[in-house]
């Protein structure tokens, strides 16, 4: 008798979320004015200070925010971000909406698998007459999709066709609500790109928090029949439906655009700008207006219609600042690692058999392995970007903006400024507080550890007596030298067998990562750059 009047109870409070939350499709298609409105939408709610999906959708930049009555709060990954954003901004539209529902591919996890998935079904939101479930609807897609949504071949031509597709790097073809996809397992969503090119994105993870970073190097190269990269959502078309007395679409089905009908579509991401007859992303080579660059500098040189000057003072704080939010969001994992009890816990055996793509889910929700590498993937671009604009400025490019007279003194000053208001403080185990500055952690980048059953200082990468509260028995501190290795890469490689004991990571071999890590510190680069090159028939000009 309770179960029933339980049931009773249920459906009456149903029966209002049902009437608020009715989709009811009014227009065929995205025109543009549609995808323009769902990027201010996006970049709204990624320029707000929101922290999850549930805060996002609650948040004052959300327009929609007091239509939700039927809407209960939903948690979300990264995978699942955009989808969510889409499928609600259509929702509130009265657009269309389809999303694959189904894959095929090879290899096992379908996350990581080493040829494309492709495409077996599709799920279309069809309004029979009485409307669509706005939050049933929304709720099935982000069932379904997952990070191998994404895994699909960008020069895709036969079958069912993914959601996304390849664009060019152009002004306007990346903009706000565009993906970025890293094949190593995650996705972000872009929310604003600046007038140099600068394409910022944010991204959710497994604890459900959403952060907020600059693409470059922390996404790594893909080819084409992965799917890497840029995407964005391919048109489609609501056809063979009809209108009711209200103006409301009823019935039909979607026809998606394929790749050689959609304006913006290209494979340059993949190909290069030069011949490259294989295709191969190894050989693509990228110049602009007859200046050979490096992809992450290509894409932004493109993306911003030929930008190519750079002020290095200006470059140097931006790209602090965005890591100094990387590092922060990071500061957060491992704090929850510790407040949850997780390092206390006895090291397991054995690594999980990927340390980046585990099923495990203590292992998925506290370690920071792919955060880590993609923190170490930007520290390198950074050294290697000042490098080249230190360099450029040495030879005298005209690319290099700088009216000052003493380069080296002012990148000093910027960096220690920007150094000194990027700091983090941790508790030890024995509850010692430590700051960190921005240098102190990139001198210990190679250091912070991601395994999740260490104490906090070896999260921290500490040393000396930082280390002395750490109670890590023996074994656990074996555990972490051995890791060593895996802390010195940035590569992320999601199918390799990695489920290592203690004495198969001593014995080094394929996927145990490392022996040198790459050049990070970019204070002793300023601290060591040259004196620029005279120009012709005068003295040597000092730095």
């Amino acid at each position: 008798m309770r179960r029933l009047l339980l049931a009773v109870l249920l459906a009456c409070l149903a029966a209002p979320a049902w009437a608020h939350g009715g989709w009811r499709i009014t227009k065929d298609h995205w025109s543009q004015a549609d995808e323009d409105g769902f990027g201010r939408f996006v970049q709204a709610i990624g320029e707000s200070n929101c922290s999850s999906s549930e805060s996002c959708l609650r948040n004052a930049a959300n327009p929609y925010r007091h239509t939700d009555q039927a809407f209960v709060d939903i948690d979300v990954d990264c995978a699942k971000l955009p989808y969510l954003l889409r499928a609600y901004y259509a929702w509130k539209n009265g657009l269309p909406f389809s999303f694959v529902n189904a894959l095929s591919g090879e290899g096992g996890d379908l996350r990581f698998t080493r040829t494309a998935n492709r495409a077996v079904s599709r799920h279309d939101f069809i309004d029979s007459g009485s409307g669509i479930n706005g939050p049933e609807a929304v709720r099935e897609t982000l069932e379904t999709v997952f990070s191998g949504t994404y895994r699909t071949d960008a020069a895709e031509k036969r079958g069912v066709l993914s959601d996304f597709y390849s664009p060019a790097l152009a002004p306007g073809s990346i903009h706000p609500g565009t993906i970025v996809y890293d094949v190593n397992g995650h996705v972000g969503i872009v929310y604003n790109v600046d007038a140099d090119g600068r394409v910022y994105y944010m991204d959710a993870h497994p604890d459900y928090t959403i952060s907020r970073s600059v693409y470059g190097a922390q996404f790594g190269r893909s080819p084409a029949r992965l799917g890497g990269g840029f995407k964005n959502w391919r048109p489609f078309k609501l056809a063979g439906a009809h209108r009711d007395g209200a103006g409301h679409l009823l019935g039909g089905h979607m026809v998606y655009a394929e790749n050689d009908q959609i304006p913006d579509y290209s494979l340059v991401q993949y190909a290069g700008t030069e011949p490259n007859p294989s295709g191969d992303v190894k050989k693509a080579r990228y110049t602009y207006n007859g200046i050979k660059l490096g992809f992450y500098e290509y894409a932004r040189v493109a993306i911003s219609g030929g930008k190519m000057d750079y002020n290095p003072i200006y470059e140097l704080r931006e790209t602090m600042q965005t890591m100094c939010n990387d590092l922060g969001d990071r500061a957060q994992f491992v704090n929850q690692a510790i407040s949850d009890g997780i390092s206390a816990k006895p090291h397991p055996a054995r690594l999980p058999d990927n340390i980046y793509g585990s099923g495990n889910v203590e292992w998925e929700t506290y370690s920071t392995p792919s955060r880590d590498a993609r923190l170490r993937a930007a520290a390198e671009q950074f050294y290697r970007d000042m490098k080249e604009m230190i360099g450029l400025w040495i030879n005298r490019d005209p690319r290099i903006v700088y009216d000052g007279s003493f380069l080296k003194q002012d990148l000093l000053a910027a960096y220690n400024e920007q150094s000194n208001a990027c700091k983090i403080t941790y508790l030890t185990s024995d509850k010692r507080p430590v700051t960190m500055t921005y240098d102190d952690m990139m001198h210990r980048l190679y250091r912070m550890s991601f395994d999740p059953y260490h104490c906090i200082e070896l999260r921290w990468g500490a040393q000396g007596d930082e280390l002395s509260g750490c109670p890590d028995s023996r074994e656990k501190r074996r555990w972490y030298d051995a890791e060593q290795r895996l802390r010195n890469q940035s590569d992320r490689t999601y199918d390799a067998q990695m489920g290592f004991n203690i004495g198969e990571l001593d014995a080094g071999g394929k996927w145990t990562g490392i022996d040198n890590p790459p050049p990070v510190d970019v204070k002793s680069l300023i601290d060591n750059m040259g004196d620029r090159v005279p120009f012709q028939g005068m003295a040597a000009v000092g730095r």
